[in-house]
């Protein structure tokens, strides 16, 4: 139970940090989809290990196998299912707090739950369990540059108390990629960089805020009361590890404003409804309005530091624990490609949905 996500385009993600290899089924992918491994494989790249000085130095591949769902590249319409193995796993470098709880981490809630528990990386409340994430979201980024052109990008706005200048109606992917932690403002840039590579020296960690943008999304997807696109987007960035708050359009600064300060003004350009500004994210009651959507996904501090930190073990007694092993020490530049890709799934889904009962 817990992993699988979406209605009409429904993933399902398996697999453990340091078990044999992790991954994704995907169901509801319409058939004739022009789809490769190499498709697949760009995102992951964006998201694995190794990449730079400040993620951690893991050294995957994490090379993908599409199993099942494509013939001669292109989509079945059949479940699609997506395999990437561990290469470089390391379980004994868990094994010396293999009964100890990790402070902020899963370990003392997932044996709460289920009174046992996979100490080696974590298990399936690993960061690595987002391989399957990132695998799906490549597939509906397809679907919907496919069906309407919708392009979806994230990028790093906020590390710790460091903030970007960035308008998400003009971000590129280009300008993303172009730092290594991932914020298309260059000034900014060089102080996170700072502040992370500062916190790493220091034996400790950081957070920040991802933001995104979808575009080219049009008015009516999403569903009335429990099933609203803005509630099915919460939902899918609050089930990322680390995630601890997400925003739509104004979010919590919204609330600094007055009514007629905050409502988006309607009208009609080139005979289509506009609203002058966008302090809804482009969604009302719930529904798109074909203004670009807008969201944001507050990440915490990374849990695992080598900062000696007070704890207790399975019997009750209190311990100290200096964590080893190899771990980000901010988690924000390998985040962009999954708030994306959980973005594209929900948008996948809403516009099945929509076509499905609507029949646009």
């Amino acid at each position: 139970m817990g992993s699988s996500f979406g209605r009409l385009f429904r993933i399902a993600t398996w697999g453990e940090s340091h078990g044999g290899g992790l991954g994704v089924t995907i169901d509801g992918c319409p058939p004739g989809l022009p789809l490769t491994e190499a498709d697949l494989q760009a995102e992951l790249d964006r998201r694995r290990p190794g990449q730079s000085v400040l993620t951690t130095p893991r050294d995957e591949p994490d090379t993908c196998e599409i199993l099942s769902g494509t013939f001669e590249g292109r989509t079945l319409g059949t479940p699609i299912a997506v395999l990437v193995r561990n290469k470089d796993a390391r379980p004994a470098a868990y094994a010396e707090f293999s009964r100890i709880y990790r402070p902020s981490h899963a370990d003392y809630t997932y044996q709460a739950k289920y009174d046992f528990r996979t100490w080696q990386g974590g298990g399936r409340a690993s960061a690595r369990e987002t391989i399957g994430r990132v695998a799906a979201g490549a597939v509906a980024r397809k679907v919907l540059a496919e069906a309407f052109g919708v392009e979806v990008i994230a990028w790093v706005d906020r590390v710790a108390d460091v903030d970007a200048k960035v308008d998400p109606a003009a971000v590129t992917r280009a300008a993303v990629e172009a730092t290594a932690v991932r914020c298309p403002d260059e000034a900014a840039a060089a102080r996170m960089v700072e502040r992370i590579e500062a916190a790493r020296n220091a034996g400790d960690s950081l957070g920040g805020v991802v933001r995104c943008v979808g575009r080219g999304v049009p008015p009516g997807w999403g569903d009335p009361v429990f099933d609203k696109l803005d509630a099915d987007l919460a939902k899918a960035l609050m089930s990322l590890p680390a995630c601890k708050g997400v925003e739509i359009g104004s979010g919590f600064e919204g609330t600094r404003l007055t009514g007629s300060q905050h409502n988006d003004a309607f009208f009609m350009e080139d005979g289509r409804v506009r609203t002058r500004t966008n302090r809804s994210g482009g969604i009302q009651g719930g529904i798109s309005n074909g203004e670009d959507i807008l969201v944001a996904a507050a990440f915490k501090p990374t849990a695992t530091i080598a900062k000696p930190q007070e704890t207790v073990n399975e019997a009750g007694e209190a311990v100290t624990l200096k964590a080893k092993g190899r771990h980000d020490p901010c988690v924000l530049p390998r985040a962009v490609p999954i708030v994306e890709a959980m973005v594209a799934v929900v948008l996948c889904d809403h516009h099945l949905r929509q076509r499905g009962q609507c029949g646009v």
